[in-house]
């Protein structure tokens, strides 16, 4: 005769300690929970819902400047300090954690065209509308109103950027220069073009690559170890900013003119990678992620967008009443915020995820909240979940603008189907949106 006996092992429902929670028995045949998939969805939606709820992105102002904020730039070993250059000349240095000035340089007369750190980050250069760039020390204990060193040019200086390694920075005006911080005379200059340079920006990965833009809607690459440029794409408009992929060593993205960003991959630029689309007004300022996997930028149209690196569209739009134009934008170097500095002499703190707890959280909320990121992961594609993850309010300006932007592509579409269904096969040919853009390459 058999006999059956129940055995139960005490550890598997027996608490250790009174603070622990009490163990449940599970059985996860899925035969067992025929409606788990509508449970979860339920709760997918609940939690896209309440992320929406929570979504706070605005953290704080740096209020302090008297003229817009042109520039900004990071500090390359302290995460809570931050440089930041105005368009009355003065330069300030703020404390994040704080949200105030830690000093105050009045370092040029008329704008600060241009702001960068060496990489150990104790000494800040300069650059502006007065011929001059200037090198200050930025020490914690050391703050002083008086330039370590002082070099006058020829023509005005309008942007600047440090070697990622070495003791060599760059300049470009009229000529994009090569200086050494401890000579007073440029150790390498280039010109192709008779057009002023703006931005000019240093490989993070590639140190020794370097690309500029230029008035006459140029973007040219640089190696500082040849005597010449190495090539150069024109676009129909000119690009207002540059920023390097730096997980990525031949990726860059272009802050345009045309109200849109375009990534290139610097080995084929025959063609862009991708076209990010929705603001619609030009953009004045992109900069990427530590992980290289988003980028913000800063548009005339008085909003700052997130976007995915491989994705056309934006995934955040973020903007206030009072925020103007926005000439600069910095992505935090632990990848949790975005800075940015608009017309309106303020510097604005964001969160880079709206709707992120930033308070101390226990185990078993981590836990809840990577639950529900899973589950916003997995139904992100059901029409509710998505609808409502993706609405977003905007100012009234960007949305009839957007409006009639959109009537505008969709009339010029309209008019190419028709010029090609009334004209000879094959004699009118379609040009892809990611080479549409540009002009030329040469090399």
């Amino acid at each position: 005769m058999k006999i059956k006996v129940l055995s139960r092992n005490p550890a598997d429902y027996v608490r250790e300690r009174k603070c622990d929670i009490h163990k449940l028995p599970r059985n996860f045949d899925p035969q067992l929970h025929p409606f788990e998939s509508a449970r979860e969805y339920t709760r997918a939606l609940n939690a896209t819902k309440l992320e929406r709820v929570f979504a706070k992105p605005f953290l704080g102002a740096l209020s302090g400047h008297v003229d817009g904020v042109f520039t900004l730039c990071k500090h390359p070993t302290s995460i809570s300090t931050i440089l930041s250059g105005s368009c009355d000349g003065e330069i300030r240095i703020w404390n994040l954690n704080q949200l105030e000035c830690l000093h105050t340089i009045t370092a040029h007369s008329g704008f600060v065209r241009g702001l960068c750190t060496n990489p150990e980050g104790t000494l800040c250069f300069s650059c502006g509308d007065d011929k001059i760039v200037k090198g200050w020390q930025i020490d914690s204990d050391k703050y002083s109103n008086v330039p370590v060193s002082s070099y006058v040019g020829k023509f005005v200086y309008q942007s600047i950027d440090h070697h990622w390694s070495d003791a060599v920075y760059a300049t470009s005006g009229d000529q994009v220069d090569i200086w050494n911080e401890l000579f007073a005379e440029p150790i390498r200059s280039y010109t192709w073009g008779v057009d002023s340079i703006h931005c000019v920006r240093f490989n993070p990965v590639e140190k020794n690559v370097l690309i500029s833009a230029a008035s006459d809607r140029s973007i040219t690459l640089y190696d500082i170890r040849k005597p010449s440029p190495l090539r150069k794409v024109i676009l129909e408009m000119k690009t207002n900013s540059i920023a390097w992929n730096p997980i990525e060593a031949y990726i860059f993205t272009a802050a345009n003119e045309d109200s849109n960003l375009y990534t290139f991959d610097m080995r084929k630029l025959g063609h862009a990678l991708n076209v990010h689309t929705d603001h619609v007004m030009a953009v004045l300022d992109v900069d990427y992620a530590p992980t290289g996997q988003e980028f913000v930028s800063g548009s005339f149209d008085k909003s700052v967008r997130i976007f995915q690196r491989d994705a056309g569209h934006s995934r955040e739009v973020y903007y206030t009443k009072r925020m103007q134009r926005i000439y600069c934008v910095k992505w935090s170097i632990d990848s949790k915020y975005i800075l940015s500095g608009s017309n309106e002499a303020n510097i604005r703190l964001w969160k880079a995820n709206a709707a992120e707890k930033l308070a101390p959280t226990g185990s078993r909320e981590k836990a809840s909240l990577r639950y529900n990121d899973k589950l916003r992961h997995k139904f992100r594609y059901h029409p509710q979940v998505r609808r409502i993850s993706r609405h977003r309010h905007i100012p009234k300006l960007i949305y009839k603008a957007s409006q009639q932007k959109r009537i505008m592509l969709e009339s010029r579409k309209r008019k190419l189907n028709n010029v090609i269904r009334h004209s000879k096969p094959g004699s009118v040919k379609r040009v892809a949106e990611r080479t549409k853009h540009i002009v030329s390459v040469v090399k």
